[in-house]
């Protein structure tokens, strides 16, 4: 059963890490895509809704689908107060019950509700309330679910190694 768990979570570590590597590409796009909004809108006094609609669903998915990634590298916003005096078994507990008290259950809260929505959205083909907007919104609405399954399997491949680590089982690497 432990072989099965770590393989299990080796999968969705690098799962994760080939997203986040693949989203941070879309930075890239974000950047030109904001550079020429801003020349179009203040120097042509032009501006389509597509666009500011594209920023947005790109800013998204680099935030939904990166957040995995970000959780596996420990670069999620934490409140160091105590934390970093905090012996490696200590740190490991902390984290240990942050997964468990709050982001599993908020990420299983967020992935029932989103798929939901995503679904619904599917389902009416729901396009922007914008003239001249995107012709489809359940992609990132489907993002939504998506980016919380990766976060939830990511927390819990790192739930399993605090444990681990906590009850002094861990193999050291």
């Amino acid at each position: 059963m432990e072989k099965w768990l770590r393989g299990f979570f080796a999968f969705f570590d690098t799962l994760n890490e080939r997203i986040g590597k693949g989203v941070a590409w879309l930075n890239i796009g974000l950047i030109f895509l904001v550079c020429g909004d801003v020349f179009t809108r203040y120097l042509l006094n032009k501006t389509s809704p597509w666009v500011t609609e594209l920023e947005w669903h790109l800013f998204s998915l680099i935030f939904l689908l990166g957040a995995g990634f970000a959780w596996k590298h420990n670069r999620h916003v934490r409140v160091d107060l105590f934390y970093a005096r905090f012996s490696k078994k200590d740190r490991a507990m902390v984290d240990a019950l942050g997964a468990l008290i709050f982001l599993l259950p908020w990420s299983s809260l967020l992935i029932v509700v989103s798929w939901k929505y995503a679904v619904s959205s599917f389902a009416i083909r729901e396009t922007s309330p914008d003239p001249g907007g995107l012709p489809a919104f359940y992609p990132i609405k489907f993002a939504i679910c998506i980016g919380m399954i990766l976060l939830a399997f990511q927390a819990a491949g790192q739930l399993y190694k605090d444990l681990k680590s906590w009850l002094g089982t861990a193999e050291e690497q």
